[in-house]
């Protein structure tokens, strides 16, 4: 009679037919996918900015300052939130646009959103001038 040893070896050829056949799926379905893109407006087809908005202006210098009703007032970074929240008594849902000079750093921009942010303030957006007026 025969002894029956047990066999220590692990049989990769199955693991292989299943990796080959999903190496074809996935070959065959790349191209297929469709790459996803941001659809960001051109300045061109920008909306009318809200007439009775808060205007924060940011200087090429980095320099701030607040338009309300077409008076303008210089303020600092950390009295910024302050005056809106002073200037929304009334209407908390009140518009605030934040205007940079064409050179100004993004990051400067980027700090005044954040602390808006930061401060609750609703309704922030960007002004940006429609193409024609330079």
């Amino acid at each position: 009679m025969r002894e029956r040893r047990l066999k220590n070896e692990i049989n990769v050829v199955p693991y292989i037919d299943v990796m080959l056949v999903l190496l074809v799926i996935f070959m065959v379905t790349a191209p297929m996918m469709t790459t996803a893109s941001i659809d960001v407006p051109s300045v061109g087809s920008a909306s009318q900015a809200p007439a009775d908005a808060l205007q924060v202006n940011i200087g090429e210098d980095g320099s701030l300052s607040l338009m309300d009703k077409g008076r303008e007032s210089p303020l600092g970074r950390d009295e910024l939130a302050q005056a809106i929240r002073n200037a929304q008594i009334r209407d908390p849902e009140r518009p605030v646009l934040i205007v940079g000079h064409k050179n100004v750093r993004y990051e400067a921009v980027l700090r005044v959103m954040d602390e808006l942010q930061r401060q609750r303030v609703g309704r922030v957006g960007l002004l940006v001038q429609p193409t024609g007026k330079q």
